[in-house]
């Protein structure tokens, strides 16, 4: 049997249910890093607002999202979280495409992100899928690493 996926964009009431998702799916980082990762401190209520996160669903289950935020030259990938029970299935993948096609929909050549640099698993998965390094910075209790592909 095959899972029905369905993606859409968020609304200001999914907010809680993105908070909960992100919360879930960062979680096993924080005894990596010691602390718990920025995006499971950020404010969903203004991020709804201010950014695009669209939403996936497996059979009418929240699995994943991505939050993006247009530059004047690229598009960023502000975050990828995809719940437990769903990891593994190439879900954070598909929705990395998803925002390549936002980015060469709104006319960008290039797409970025930025992770830290203890969470060498996702750094590996961006660089298969190529995204290049573009450099490290320092920011408190932690490296971020930059990263970007280029789009078409």
């Amino acid at each position: 049997m095959t899972d029905h996926m369905t993606l859409r964009p968020a609304h200001a009431a999914d907010a809680g249910t993105i908070r909960a998702l992100v919360r879930e799916a960062y979680a096993k980082w924080v005894p990596v890093i010691g602390r718990e990762p920025r995006p499971m401190t950020a404010d969903y209520d203004k991020a709804v607002r201010d950014h695009r996160i669209d939403l996936l669903y497996m059979d009418g289950t929240l699995a994943a999202l991505i939050e993006t935020v247009g530059e004047a030259d690229c598009l960023l990938i502000e975050n990828v979280a995809v719940a437990t029970a769903f990891q593994g299935r190439g879900l954070g993948r598909h929705l990395l495409a998803h925002a390549e096609a936002l980015a060469a929909a709104a006319g960008h050549r290039r797409i970025r992100l930025f992770t830290n640099a203890l969470m060498a698993a996702n750094r590996r998965l961006y660089a298969r899928l190529g995204y290049g390094l573009d450099g490290e910075e320092e920011f408190p209790g932690a490296i971020v690493v930059h990263m970007s592909k280029a789009i078409g």
